[in-house]
């Protein structure tokens, strides 16, 4: 049985801290996306043809709040479970009556709010900037919080593999920032000449970005339900490491 108890002090703690530290987290990725807006939306977009009759100011709304929630949900996440391994609290964690589902409740449940947050954020920025709608907000709702539980559980062992400050950013921004750029965020991969369009499918990413992009357009380059198997698929296998992870004991108890 789950000790709700104990999840929820977790739960409340990380958010404490993003609490005190909302405004640098928000103004960053705020200003990032607005820059993308003004960039592509405006200078670019006002140029280029619709894309399956879809503005392309409207077109890239879908790939820049995927490139948010990957790289939020991840990086959240990673800090947060490494922190207490950097001060020794995780010691007090692992001898404390609290299981491995209250632990992923706690962390993963407080870094994917937090990633929520900032996607809402991130969609009421883009209506200053273009005029979009969402044709299935229901799934929309519900593919964000997949992705996001996703990444965190991602993040979450990158912060267990972790051994350094360093460490943290180095999948984040040298695997997940390139493999986003690449996967479809601002363009369709219907645009690429072959090879490249096969060599496009092979990225993960894209369908990612081609399932969020669905759930707002009714339109994608690939099966939407292979991009939905594929990330439950995801979740399930960071759930089953985490579990061995907290059995062995790997970078945990060292």
């Amino acid at each position: 049985m789950i000790n709700w108890r104990s999840a929820l002090a977790i739960y409340k703690n990380e958010l404490a801290r993003f609490r005190r530290t909302m405004f640098g987290s928000v103004v960053g990725p705020v200003l990032t996306t607005s820059l993308y807006f003004i960039v592509f939306g405006a200078a670019i977009g006002g140029r280029m043809a619709s894309i399956g009759g879809v503005n392309y100011g409207a077109f890239i709304v879908p790939g820049l709040l995927m490139l948010t929630l990957l790289s939020e949900s991840t990086s959240n996440a990673s800090f947060g479970i490494y922190m207490p391994k950097f001060t020794g609290a995780i010691y007090e964690l692992l001898s404390a009556p609290v299981g491995v589902a209250e632990t992923l409740l706690g962390f993963v449940g407080a870094a994917a709010t937090k990633s929520l947050i900032l996607a809402s954020i991130i969609l009421l920025t883009a209506k200053l900037f273009v005029n979009y709608e969402i044709a299935h907000p229901i799934l929309a709702l519900g593919y964000i919080i997949l992705v996001a539980a996703s990444f965190s559980l991602l993040g979450f062992i990158l912060g267990i593999w972790a051994d350094g400050f360093e460490k943290l950013q180095m999948i984040p921004l040298l695997v997940l920032t390139p493999l986003t750029f690449l996967g479809g965020t601002f363009y369709s991969i219907t645009m690429l000449a072959e090879p490249w369009r096969s060599v496009a499918l092979v990225n993960p990413i894209v369908y990612l970005v081609n399932g969020l992009r669905w759930t707002f357009y009714g339109q994608s380059d690939v099966n939407i339900w292979v991009s939905f198997g594929l990330t439950m698929t995801f979740l399930i296998t960071c759930v089953t490491c985490i579990a061995v992870i907290f059995r062995t004991g790997w970078r945990l108890r060292t």
